[in-house]
């Protein structure tokens, strides 16, 4: 028994010092070179923090990109998603009216066109980013309703596409706090 038990009592010392103490500290040190320097980095608008880049926020209004809807109405002290399944008729429901709502203020834009992620919710609910495609869709909206060019619009999208890390790791996404504060920054 004592053969077994000392190596054992050995290993969970080492283990317990290296992944509750070594590793946070270095995971931590890693965080102070990023944006935000681990803190989450904060977009300004106006000499006033609007938010986290990391964080989603609501937008609904028509002279704003829309962001994803959420399920937990963006609270980022409960993420999470809605557990509901693609059969679920509750879910369906919402689903058909977030179409409905979407073709209702984007009237130059069919339903074939309509990226999925305008209509359903990310697992966290708190997802910042679109693809460009859903950033695309929503362009002839907001030229519209801030007096703009297309290509104006266009031009602030293509600038705030964010290409994969290293080339190849994740897609590409567009930050919609940013890109929605670089709206504001536009003459109108």
């Amino acid at each position: 028994m004592k053969t077994y038990l000392l190596p054992s009592v050995k290993i969970t010392v080492v283990l317990l010092v290296a992944l509750s103490g070594l590793y946070p500290l270095a995971i931590a040190g890693i965080g102070k070179f990023t944006p935000g320097h681990g803190n989450g980095e904060t977009i300004i608008y106006k000499s006033r923090v609007v938010g986290y880049a990391g964080i989603g926020q609501k937008f609904t209004r028509d002279d704003y990109f829309w962001s994803r809807p959420s399920a937990v109405d963006y609270n980022a002290a409960g993420s999470g998603g809605s557990n509901k399944g693609p059969s679920n008729p509750d879910y369906l429901k919402q689903v058909e009216g977030r179409i409905q709502d979407f073709l209702k203020h984007n009237p130059q834009v069919t339903r074939a066109q309509i990226p999925a992620e305008l209509v359903t919710a990310s697992g966290s609910g708190l997802d910042p980013d679109l693809s460009p495609a859903g950033a695309q869709v929503q362009i002839a909206r907001i030229a519209k309703v801030r007096r703009l060019t297309v290509g104006q619009v266009t031009q602030l999208v293509n600038s705030h596409i964010e290409k994969p890390m290293l080339g190849c790791f994740g897609p590409s996404k567009v930050n919609l706090l940013k890109l929605n504060v670089a709206l504001d920054e536009l003459k109108k």
